[in-house]
């Protein structure tokens, strides 16, 4: 008992004594594995849907103050499946930059816990539903929290969760209204930060 007690002494001061937490002035990036799980909602048809996917995310922070950043979210251009109760119709591309003002709860701590607020742009491409169009943007709010645990004086491992607000008009080849289609996903990313 004893012995594990020491073991967990000695990790909490290896971690207490790593400063892989940014300071005003630095930049940090990050590369994450996503899970987009959509929350397709459409009205007034009803049904139609945006597959749910895994993609690479990448993103770029810029400390203003120990406790406040900038984050620049990127990805590619990702394909989606697009679906009316479950029979594919076709696919199409979204590529969703994401601005976030985030807020780090405790700076230099071994368990670095933020949440974010921002704005998302979506842009949409490479629609393929024959009989079919998109609007080709959207713009909506987006949430985030998420922690950083060090690993070493530069690494650390990034949990984050967002929900994005992400919507789009479907609308007939000529260019008729049919239904506006609310995506709306839930993104779970795991993956790595570096300061520099």
């Amino acid at each position: 008992m004893q012995r594990r007690v020491l073991m967990v002494m000695a990790a909490s001061a290896l971690f207490a004594s790593s400063n892989v937490f940014a300071e005003a002035g630095d930049w940090m990036a990050r590369v994450r594995a996503v899970n987009i799980d959509t929350h397709n909602s459409s009205s007034p048809v009803a049904g139609v849907a945006v597959s749910s996917k895994t993609i690479p995310e990448v993103d770029i922070s810029y400390f203003f103050t120990d406790n406040i950043s900038a984050e620049l979210v990127l990805t590619y251009p990702q394909k989606h499946d697009v679906s009316l109760n479950g029979a594919l119709l076709g696919t199409l591309k979204e590529l969703p930059p994401t601005l976030l003002a985030q807020y780090h709860f405790m700076p230099g701590s071994p368990f670095s816990p933020y949440v974010g607020a921002g704005l998302n742009y979506t842009i949409f491409s490479s629609v393929n539903i024959p009989g079919l169009d998109v609007s080709r943007s959207s713009t909506g709010g987006a949430l985030q929290i998420g922690v950083d645990i060090p690993v070493n004086k530069n690494l650390s491992i990034n949990i984050d969760l967002k929900k994005v607000y992400m919507k789009t008009d479907v609308k007939t080849a000529a260019g008729a209204y049919v239904t506006t289609l609310k995506i709306d996903p839930v993104l779970f990313g795991v993956g790595l930060g570096w300061k520099f």
